[in-house]
């Protein structure tokens, strides 16, 4: 039981040992993988970041039949994903009628000096699912820029 212990615990350093906590040199992993997650746990997304997103996937043909509120929620949900959530973790967002959808990031990796990541978006609309994949890489103001 205690050799059991010992290696679950040994296995958590480890794994704790891997996630930092951000740096104003942007050269950290992602900070906010330690910390809450939820819809409502997360700081609202300002201007300046949903500029930089340049509508995300659901900015693009994704999205292209949602109204501005919508769209907004949509991209919130993928700044939430891209920025605190772990991966594979759903962040889920609810539109009108009859129309909701979800986020889910991969996990990050690093281009150059900055962390990326994939992650695919699922809108559902009248009962009919839409599904986009694409990748984002983190700014050093927190900001996420899709990749073409």
């Amino acid at each position: 039981m205690i050799i059991r212990f010992a290696g679950i615990l040994a296995a958590g350093l480890l794994v704790s040992g891997c996630m930092s906590a951000p740096s104003t040199g942007g050269s950290a992993l992602i900070g906010a993988f330690a910390g809450p997650t939820g819809a409502g746990s997360a700081q609202p997304m300002s201007a300046s970041i949903a500029e930089a997103m340049a509508g995300g996937l659901i900015g693009r043909t994704l999205g292209e039949d949602l109204d501005r509120a919508d769209r907004q929620r949509a991209l919130e949900a993928e700044y939430r994903a891209l920025e605190y959530t772990a991966s594979g973790e759903p962040v889920a967002w609810q539109g009108g009628a009859r129309l909701s959808g979800q986020v889910v990031a991969a996990p990050p990796y690093r281009v150059g000096s900055q962390n990326c990541r994939q992650y695919t978006h699922t809108v559902v609309q009248n009962g009919a699912e839409r599904v986009g994949r694409g990748t984002a890489c983190r700014n050093e103001n927190g900001s996420w820029t899709p990749l073409a």
